[in-house]
């Protein structure tokens, strides 16, 4: 007898347009688990984990995984990479401190870790057994 589960499951490509398409089926999810008050927090940590995964694995498979227990959802997404997310120190933002030339106009990532950690419940990183990592996320419901 097998079980049949909810959980969402995407082998996504890691490209810009990835988060997108995770978050277009994310909301469909949570909207049907009837957790509308915590979709806002899942999608942009999905989107943070997805897009950081894109990022140290361009162009290359990654694999999404959203399911639900009874405290709430937990999603997590796996990349090839062996390299370890890192966090860039949180520091208070000035009008000075903003780069806005045009050669570094959109270099000033770093601050998805910490938004993660701030709006999950628990979050943390696994490196995988044959290779890479999921790094993962929950949020209580």
């Amino acid at each position: 007898m097998s079980t049949v589960t909810d959980d969402l499951h995407l082998d996504l490509l890691g490209s810009p347009a990835a988060a997108g398409l995770a978050r277009t089926l994310i909301a469909e999810r949570i909207t049907k688990w009837r957790f509308p008050h915590i979709l806002d927090d899942v999608l942009l940590i999905a989107s943070e984990l997805i897009v950081n995964a894109a990022e140290a694995y361009p162009n290359q498979a990654l694999r999404f995984r959203l399911g639900r227990n009874t405290t709430g959802v937990f999603l997590a997404v796996w990349d090839a990479s062996p390299s370890l997310p890192t966090t860039r120190p949180v520091e208070e933002l000035t009008l000075e401190a903003l780069d806005a030339t045009n050669e570094t106009f959109d270099t000033g990532g770093g601050w998805g870790l910490p938004l993660v950690q701030a709006l999950s419940t628990d979050c943390g990183v696994q490196p995988d057994s044959t290779s890479g990592k999921w790094v993962w996320a929950t949020v209580r419901a």
